[in-house]
């Protein structure tokens, strides 16, 4: 299994929610909201008339992971701590990541705003994403359909046949 992104940064959670506000800001967001619980994370933003949120699951320190070393050895209290400490920055960092690359894959045109940022809209007069609005119906779509061939089929006159 490949190492994980971030797995050992020493970045503060705290710098890393700053690296957003700045990134959100310069890449032209008008509000910013950062947002906390025991057991999640969210920041929001408006840029180009939506609301954007990403919300990060955080790990719980009663996890067993947190308990026992990589090779199974138990941990101290302190130690399981400090492991769980890494586990929150190292998703912070990412987050970091992943909004700054949307947001220049945004401005160098690869993509536009709203098809990138489509799954962490939300729209008027809700509390939740687009994503978590649909994924649900999603899965029970994928669960219960055929998935249409990624190249369909071409018939001999030139014609295409998605059904394979």
């Amino acid at each position: 299994m490949p190492r994980r992104y971030a797995a050992d940064t020493s970045v503060p959670m705290n710098r890393s929610i700053d690296e957003i506000r700045t990134t959100v800001r310069r890449y032209g967001a008008s509000e910013f909201a950062h947002m906390e619980s025991d057991t999640q994370a969210a920041i929001q933003f408006t840029m180009h008339g939506r609301r954007i949120m990403f919300r990060l699951v955080m790990p719980d320190l009663r996890d067993a992971a947190f308990a026992k070393t990589e090779t199974g050895r138990d941990r101290s209290a302190s130690a399981a701590e400090t492991a769980w400490e890494q586990a929150c920055r190292s998703r912070w960092r990412a987050l970091a990541l992943v909004i700054k690359a949307k947001l220049e894959a945004v401005a160098v045109g690869i993509v536009v705003f709203e098809d990138e940022f489509l799954a962490n809209t939300i729209p008027p007069g809700t509390s939740v994403t687009f994503g978590e609005a649909v994924r649900e119906h999603m899965r029970l779509a994928h669960e219960n359909g055929s998935l249409t061939p990624l190249l369909p089929h071409i018939r001999p006159n030139g014609g295409t046949d998605a059904t394979g």
